[in-house]
């Protein structure tokens, strides 16, 4: 029996890495097509297709039972042309090298989307948060800090949250690094709890910016955005608080999932009841009896589709069955290329992951400015501030699609690497 977890565990290790490094060729194909399209030479393609930097650790953890566990981590950092790099670090079983890179190449795309004054990184941790406990969590945390720690800092590589990691992580990480550095330095991580240097808004800041490019797709596609039915693949920070606001703003949620299946009522979810009910992890349907699968969840009558899970949920098997008028990529990759093709020839308007979840890393930005001047914003300024860079972004890419006959997805590519493009050649890089 042991044998046989070992090899399936094993296959589905593979199959993840493959998957990833699908991902990661996927995104050196946009990339490639972006810089075709702005009228660029192959010498950026081959200076933008890999990241510059590529950081493997191995953390040795002393677990509760007094037994040691070695950890893989992963920094990436994809390039710093226009200024330090900036990314999240996710906690998770299936975390790999290839998925990290792809990661910190949206990250620069992200930041060029903003006009944030970053390019992009990422980390990862190769562990399971959900089966270790919380001082286990603190050992690996502040370890992987000590490991990555001569090529991170406020001026070089600013780490934040990401999928199974939150305030309380972040606050480790920064309490270990300033112990290295000898002085406090919370510039060095965003994501903070409020009262280490934390941003008001920070929290639900990836929902918001996903809430302000659903309010301007409905109105490309003049859909009325109170009594629309949305539905929402993935209840984690993001999909959660993107249903709260939704709700509050009189669309009807019809449908969410986590990772052990769906929830689907056509007259709509009681959402303050789900939102009180979920755990930690974003898990709710396993209370409920009326399940369905996530794919299944995908394929209902909406007007709104929000993947806000893992990536490769919509492909060329099912993009023809997605009734959404509007899909608003919450999640890193969840619509393949292929897909992206079908949902485009058949007018349905993709919102692209590097624009709406652009929100996350813009107020990581906020942060990082009010930590190095010491002055803190209120929660409406945040607001005001992060809304004007969400409406910018979509307008400026969906005005590119028109001057240049391409979908959404292309025109955020030809955006956010310009940025970079630019700051190489003045650099002399290229």
């Amino acid at each position: 029996m042991a044998l046989t977890n070992t090899v399936e565990n094993l296959a589905e290790e593979q199959k993840k890495e493959k998957e990833s490094l699908d991902l990661f060729l996927s995104t050196q194909t946009v990339i490639k097509e972006a810089l075709d399209k702005l009228g660029y030479s192959n010498n950026e393609f081959e200076l933008f297709k890999e990241p510059l930097r590529m950081l493997t650790v191995r953390i040795p953890v002393k677990m509760d039972d007094g037994s040691i566990k070695v950890f893989t981590g992963f920094r990436s950092q994809h390039n710093d042309a226009v200024g330090p790099t900036k990314g999240g670090i996710r906690f998770h079983p299936e975390v790999n090298e290839e998925e990290v890179k792809a990661l910190s190449i949206w990250m620069s795309l992200k930041c060029g989307i903003a006009n944030l004054p970053f390019g992009g990184g990422k980390g990862g941790i190769k562990c399971d948060p959900r089966i270790m406990s919380f001082a286990e969590l603190e050992r690996l945390s502040r370890g992987y800090v000590r490991a990555i720690s001569q090529i991170v800092g406020p001026t070089k590589d600013i780490p934040a949250p990401d999928v199974y990691t939150n305030s309380q992580i972040m606050a480790w990480m920064m309490d270990e690094y300033s112990r290295l550095r000898e002085f406090d330095s919370p510039g060095f991580i965003t994501g903070k709890p409020l009262v280490l240097g934390g941003s008001n808004g920070r929290e639900t800041a990836t929902a918001r910016g996903v809430t302000i490019c659903i309010e301007e797709a409905v109105k490309k596609k003049n859909i009325e955005l109170k009594g629309a039915r949305i539905v929402i693949q993935g209840f984690g920070n993001a999909g959660s608080f993107l249903a709260k606001f939704m709700h509050d703003a009189g669309a009807k949620v019809i449908g969410i999932s986590d990772a052990y299946g769906a929830l689907y009522d056509p007259q709509g979810l009681n959402i303050d009841y789900l939102l009180d009910r979920r755990d930690s992890f974003g898990t709710v349907t396993t209370l409920f009896n009326n399940v369905i699968t996530n794919q299944e969840l995908l394929e209902k009558e909406c007007d709104i589709l929000v993947p806000a899970a893992i990536s490769n949920q919509i492909t060329a098997q099912n993009a023809n069955r997605i009734k959404a008028s509007i899909v608003v990529e919450a999640a890193n990759g969840p619509t393949t290329l292929e897909a992206t093709k079908i949902l485009d020839e058949r007018g349905i308007l993709l919102v692209p992951d590097i624009l709406a979840s652009a929100g996350g890393v813009t107020v990581s930005y906020f942060e990082w400015v009010q930590n190095n001047q010491g002055f803190y914003w209120s929660e409406e300024e945040v607001a005001e501030k992060l809304r004007k860079v969400m409406v910018d972004s979509f307008e400026n890419i969906y005005q590119t699609t028109h001057v240049h006959q391409v979908n959404m997805r292309l025109a955020a590519y030809m955006v956010g690497i310009k940025k970079l493009a630019e700051a190489s050649h003045f650099r002399g890089w290229v």
